[in-house]
Protein backbone atom coordinates (compact mmCIF):
# COMPACT_ATOMS: atom_id res chain seq x y z
CA UNK A 1 0.00 0.00 0.00
CA UNK A 2 1.41 3.48 -0.56
CA UNK A 3 1.37 6.18 1.20
CA UNK A 4 1.31 10.11 0.06
CA UNK A 5 4.18 11.46 1.23
CA UNK A 6 1.23 14.95 2.41
CA UNK A 7 -0.96 12.66 4.78
CA UNK A 8 2.06 11.32 6.04
CA UNK A 9 3.45 14.99 6.89
CA UNK A 10 -0.06 15.50 8.19
CA UNK A 11 -0.01 12.75 10.40
CA UNK A 12 3.32 14.81 12.35
CA UNK A 13 2.56 17.83 12.27
CA UNK A 14 -0.38 17.40 14.25
CA UNK A 15 1.17 16.32 17.55
CA UNK A 16 4.30 18.34 16.89
CA UNK A 17 1.73 21.63 16.68
CA UNK A 18 -0.30 19.93 20.31
CA UNK A 19 3.91 19.40 22.09
CA UNK A 20 4.35 23.17 20.58
CA UNK A 21 0.84 24.80 22.07
CA UNK A 22 1.69 23.43 25.45
CA UNK A 23 5.28 24.27 25.38
CA UNK A 24 4.16 28.32 24.71
CA UNK A 25 1.25 27.81 27.61
CA UNK A 26 3.98 26.70 29.92
CA UNK A 27 6.31 29.25 29.00
CA UNK A 28 3.86 31.67 29.54
CA UNK A 29 3.34 30.36 33.24
CA UNK A 30 -0.08 28.86 31.94
CA UNK A 31 -0.75 24.72 32.97
CA UNK A 32 -2.23 23.18 29.69
CA UNK A 33 -5.52 21.51 31.26
CA UNK A 34 -8.60 20.20 29.26
CA UNK A 35 -10.93 20.70 32.14
CA UNK A 36 -12.17 23.95 32.67
CA UNK A 37 -10.49 25.53 36.49
CA UNK A 38 -13.34 26.07 38.83
CA UNK A 39 -12.02 29.14 41.27
CA UNK A 40 -15.04 28.69 43.12
CA UNK A 41 -18.38 30.97 43.75
CA UNK A 42 -18.25 34.56 43.30
CA UNK A 43 -18.67 36.29 47.15
CA UNK A 44 -22.21 36.40 48.02
CA UNK A 45 -21.66 40.18 49.75
CA UNK A 46 -19.92 43.49 48.78
CA UNK A 47 -17.82 44.53 51.91
CA UNK A 48 -20.03 47.35 53.78
CA UNK A 49 -22.77 47.17 51.31
CA UNK A 50 -25.88 45.53 52.83
CA UNK A 51 -27.24 43.35 49.73
CA UNK A 52 -31.30 43.77 51.39
CA UNK A 53 -32.71 45.30 54.38
CA UNK A 54 -32.27 43.16 57.67
CA UNK A 55 -36.20 42.56 58.13
CA UNK A 56 -35.26 40.68 61.64
CA UNK A 57 -33.02 42.92 63.07
CA UNK A 58 -35.82 46.22 62.37
CA UNK A 59 -38.73 44.48 62.94
CA UNK A 60 -37.05 43.89 66.45
CA UNK A 61 -36.85 48.12 66.62
CA UNK A 62 -39.65 49.73 66.61
CA UNK A 63 -39.36 53.22 67.48
CA UNK A 64 -38.02 56.56 66.14
CA UNK A 65 -36.17 56.19 62.71
CA UNK A 66 -32.52 56.75 63.24
CA UNK A 67 -29.12 56.17 61.97
CA UNK A 68 -25.93 55.40 63.88
CA UNK A 69 -22.18 55.42 62.47
CA UNK A 70 -20.53 51.79 62.41
CA UNK A 71 -16.64 50.73 61.57
CA UNK A 72 -16.65 49.47 58.04
CA UNK A 73 -13.18 48.96 56.69
CA UNK A 74 -11.32 52.41 57.49
CA UNK A 75 -14.17 54.50 57.42
CA UNK A 76 -17.78 55.31 59.29
CA UNK A 77 -20.58 53.87 57.33
CA UNK A 78 -24.55 55.06 58.63
CA UNK A 79 -26.90 52.21 59.32
CA UNK A 80 -30.66 52.58 60.07
CA UNK A 81 -32.07 52.13 63.70
CA UNK A 82 -34.66 53.43 65.40
CA UNK A 83 -34.46 54.35 68.98
CA UNK A 84 -38.23 54.83 71.56
CA UNK A 85 -38.62 58.51 72.88
CA UNK A 86 -41.62 58.98 74.98
CA UNK A 87 -43.99 61.84 73.39
CA UNK A 88 -44.43 64.76 75.51
CA UNK A 89 -40.69 65.08 76.57
CA UNK A 90 -39.00 68.44 77.05
CA UNK A 91 -36.62 69.43 74.29
CA UNK A 92 -33.46 69.05 76.82
CA UNK A 93 -35.28 65.88 77.91
CA UNK A 94 -35.62 64.70 74.70
CA UNK A 95 -32.69 65.04 73.97
CA UNK A 96 -30.71 62.90 76.34
CA UNK A 97 -33.17 60.27 75.52
CA UNK A 98 -32.29 60.05 72.14
CA UNK A 99 -28.89 60.22 72.40
CA UNK A 100 -28.84 57.39 75.03
CA UNK A 101 -30.87 55.35 72.77
CA UNK A 102 -28.08 55.82 70.01
CA UNK A 103 -25.45 55.23 72.38
CA UNK A 104 -27.01 51.92 73.30
CA UNK A 105 -27.28 51.07 69.31
CA UNK A 106 -23.67 51.88 68.84
CA UNK A 107 -22.69 49.58 72.13
CA UNK A 108 -24.76 46.51 70.52
CA UNK A 109 -23.01 44.50 68.42
CA UNK A 110 -23.97 44.30 64.89
CA UNK A 111 -26.74 41.80 63.11
CA UNK A 112 -25.35 38.90 61.61
CA UNK A 113 -25.79 40.38 58.06
CA UNK A 114 -23.91 43.41 59.15
CA UNK A 115 -20.96 41.39 60.33
CA UNK A 116 -20.73 39.38 56.92
CA UNK A 117 -20.49 42.68 55.39
CA UNK A 118 -17.70 43.74 57.52
CA UNK A 119 -19.70 46.32 60.05
CA UNK A 120 -17.94 46.79 63.42
CA UNK A 121 -18.01 49.07 66.47
CA UNK A 122 -15.42 50.11 69.12
CA UNK A 123 -18.27 51.70 71.04
CA UNK A 124 -18.69 49.75 74.70
CA UNK A 125 -21.34 48.90 76.46
CA UNK A 126 -22.40 50.30 79.80
CA UNK A 127 -21.85 53.97 79.00
CA UNK A 128 -24.77 56.41 79.66
CA UNK A 129 -25.57 59.94 78.46
CA UNK A 130 -27.51 62.81 80.04
CA UNK A 131 -28.44 66.23 79.68
CA UNK A 132 -26.97 69.84 80.63
CA UNK A 133 -25.75 70.43 83.58
CA UNK A 134 -26.82 73.83 85.41
CA UNK A 135 -24.11 76.10 83.72
CA UNK A 136 -23.86 73.85 80.82
CA UNK A 137 -25.41 75.49 77.41
CA UNK A 138 -28.70 73.99 76.64
CA UNK A 139 -27.83 71.62 74.03
CA UNK A 140 -24.77 69.69 76.25
CA UNK A 141 -24.69 66.18 76.17
CA UNK A 142 -22.82 64.68 79.51
CA UNK A 143 -21.01 61.08 78.95
CA UNK A 144 -20.54 58.92 82.04
CA UNK A 145 -16.49 58.32 80.51
CA UNK A 146 -14.56 61.63 79.59
CA UNK A 147 -14.74 61.65 75.89
CA UNK A 148 -11.11 62.13 76.45
CA UNK A 149 -10.63 58.32 77.52
CA UNK A 150 -12.37 57.09 74.31
CA UNK A 151 -10.68 55.39 71.36
CA UNK A 152 -10.41 58.13 68.39
CA UNK A 153 -12.76 55.39 66.33
CA UNK A 154 -15.17 55.71 69.81
CA UNK A 155 -15.39 59.27 69.72
CA UNK A 156 -15.53 59.47 65.79
CA UNK A 157 -19.27 57.23 66.11
CA UNK A 158 -20.41 58.91 68.83
CA UNK A 159 -19.61 62.65 67.63
CA UNK A 160 -20.97 61.79 64.01
CA UNK A 161 -23.89 59.46 65.14
CA UNK A 162 -24.94 62.36 67.72
CA UNK A 163 -24.59 65.14 65.41
CA UNK A 164 -26.54 63.90 62.79
CA UNK A 165 -30.32 63.09 64.85
CA UNK A 166 -31.98 64.74 66.78
CA UNK A 167 -29.92 64.72 70.23
CA UNK A 168 -27.88 68.07 68.77
CA UNK A 169 -28.74 71.06 66.67
CA UNK A 170 -28.30 69.83 63.70
CA UNK A 171 -25.67 71.69 62.53
CA UNK A 172 -23.12 68.97 61.99
CA UNK A 173 -21.56 69.39 65.68
CA UNK A 174 -22.44 68.39 69.16
CA UNK A 175 -21.66 69.58 72.83
CA UNK A 176 -19.97 66.62 74.79
CA UNK A 177 -18.47 66.85 78.63
CA UNK A 178 -17.58 64.19 81.05
CA UNK A 179 -19.24 63.36 84.17
CA UNK A 180 -19.58 66.43 87.06
CA UNK A 181 -18.59 70.06 86.10
CA UNK A 182 -15.97 68.91 83.79
CA UNK A 183 -15.44 71.65 80.17
CA UNK A 184 -17.17 70.99 77.63
CA UNK A 185 -15.99 71.17 74.04
CA UNK A 186 -18.46 70.94 70.81
CA UNK A 187 -17.28 68.72 68.41
CA UNK A 188 -17.65 68.50 64.40
CA UNK A 189 -18.29 65.80 62.32
CA UNK A 190 -16.53 66.27 59.27
CA UNK A 191 -15.76 64.27 56.09
CA UNK A 192 -11.95 63.55 57.30
CA UNK A 193 -13.44 62.38 59.97
CA UNK A 194 -16.02 59.80 58.16
CA UNK A 195 -12.96 58.33 56.20
CA UNK A 196 -10.61 58.10 58.64
CA UNK A 197 -11.61 57.84 61.81
CA UNK A 198 -8.78 55.94 63.12
CA UNK A 199 -6.27 58.53 62.62
CA UNK A 200 -8.30 61.70 62.95
CA UNK A 201 -10.16 62.96 65.42
CA UNK A 202 -12.99 64.96 65.43
CA UNK A 203 -12.13 68.68 66.06
CA UNK A 204 -13.23 70.49 68.90
CA UNK A 205 -13.15 73.87 70.82
CA UNK A 206 -14.47 74.96 74.24
CA UNK A 207 -17.80 76.32 74.90
CA UNK A 208 -19.22 78.27 77.49
CA UNK A 209 -22.78 78.82 78.55
CA UNK A 210 -22.72 82.07 76.08
CA UNK A 211 -20.95 80.86 73.17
Amino acid sequence: MTTNRATVRRRFAVPVLAGLAAGLLAGCGIRATEVPTDFGPAPSRVRCSLAEPDVTTQSARAGVPVQVFLLCGSSLVAVDRSVRVPDGAADSARRALVAQGLLDELAESPSAAEKEAGYTTDVRGGMTVHGPGPRDPDDTLRLSTPPGNLTSYALAQLVCTFSDSAAAEGDGSVVLGGPGSTPVRRYACTDAVRSRPGSTEPPSAPVTNDG
